[in-house]
């Protein structure tokens, strides 16, 4: 006979997902919003049936919703049970709905008719959240990569990780460059909820003390926003910033951006028309429109970096430490700020 098992706390949760499946039993949209990275979405409900069942609760109780929902997911029980067979390891799986509650304990309950032991996640989804949320606000030893657009900060960090320091590249985890034409060859962006989930993903293997480099980004991220207590974090550590005139960055955003269409590009633009001024955003489309990248690259910049170095500024000075260099080359410059940043650690 099937017994609820005594449920699982999230630390422990956590530790048992790095062998065992996850199985995430709420609603597909649930789901999208936000998830485990790496779970199976293997829903009692779907969205329709879901909020039929909710209605049913609210205006007649627990033990009507219950029938209702036993009415609406009965048919498709075997096809739920198979899943599971095909995802589970070693016969187990690890579970949870929102709270914990009949939703996870109802799976678990058809699962084991497949000999699949499940266990269930105390306070489901929520207390994840909760732990994720709470493991983002610790500060630590953080080293902030800053610099003007197109000064190759995203390859510098590529680079960096490949010589064994430890890198999160929260542009890749939105899934956007960060500027008005950050989205362009991106697929689409994660919800700010689901980022928080994927970036905790990467920070719950670094230490205390051992030094994490991040890009330096505003709060949001095209459409994603960081955490709050992480960004405010950010702003409170060393920032190594590297300067580079418009000329030395031209090649690089030349070569990648002018691969997206003329439409694309004035799209683009006309995100930021009003920040930049009519005048200097019209002189940029014209320049688009007539082929003449470099010169819209240019007008574009001019207003990124008065934007950055602004921003700059309300940082603590003493946090701030700038880099000049004439040279595009990745390796060079990462040697410059490797130096600079083994200063700062002393």
């Amino acid at each position: 006979m099937y017994q609820v098992k005594t449920k699982t706390d999230i630390a422990a949760f956590l530790e048992l997902a790095d062998k065992i499946p996850v199985v995430d039993v709420r609603s597909p949209s649930e789901f999208n919003t936000g998830h485990i990275p790496g779970a199976f979405n293997i829903p009692l409900f779907d969205d329709a049936e879901r909020e039929a069942v909710g209605i049913r609760y609210k205006k007649e109780g627990r033990t009507k919703a219950i029938v209702t929902g036993l009415q609406l997911a009965g048919n498709s029980m075997h096809l739920k049970l198979e899943q599971a067979l095909k995802v589970s390891k070693d016969g187990r799986l690890l579970v949870h709905c929102w709270r914990g509650g009949m939703r996870s304990e109802a799976m678990a309950w058809l699962f084991s008719l497949g000999n699949i032991e499940s266990d269930i996640l105390e306070g489901g989804y929520k207390s994840y959240r909760h732990f994720v949320l709470n493991n983002l606000s610790v500060n630590k030893n953080l080293i902030i990569l800053g610099g003007l657009t197109g000064s190759g900060k995203t390859r510098i960090l590529k680079y960096l990780q490949e010589i064994g320091q430890y890198v999160i590249d929260l542009e890749g985890i939105a899934n956007h460059k960060g500027s008005a034409f950050g989205s362009l060859g991106q697929p689409p962006q994660p919800s700010s909820e689901h980022f928080a989930n994927l970036l905790f993903d990467q920070w719950k293997n670094t230490g205390q003390h051992q030094p994490v480099w991040l890009e330096d980004e505003s709060r949001n991220i095209g459409t994603v926003f960081m955490p709050e207590e992480f960004y405010l974090h950010m702003q409170k550590n060393p920032v190594i910033v590297l300067l580079m005139d418009v000329k030395t960055r031209l090649p690089r955003l030349i070569e990648e951006y002018s691969c997206y269409s003329t439409v694309e590009i004035v799209a683009s633009l006309m995100r930021i028309k009003k920040r930049m001024g009519g005048d200097k955003a019209k002189e940029a489309v014209d320049a688009v429109i007539n082929g003449d990248f470099a010169k819209a690259v240019e007008i574009t910049l001019n207003y990124y970096d008065k934007a950055y170095l602004f921003g700059l500024k309300r940082k603590e000075e003493k946090n701030v430490f700038l880099i000049n260099t004439d040279s595009d080359d990745i390796e060079t410059n990462a040697r410059k700020i490797l130096d600079m940043a083994e200063k700062i650690i002393r």
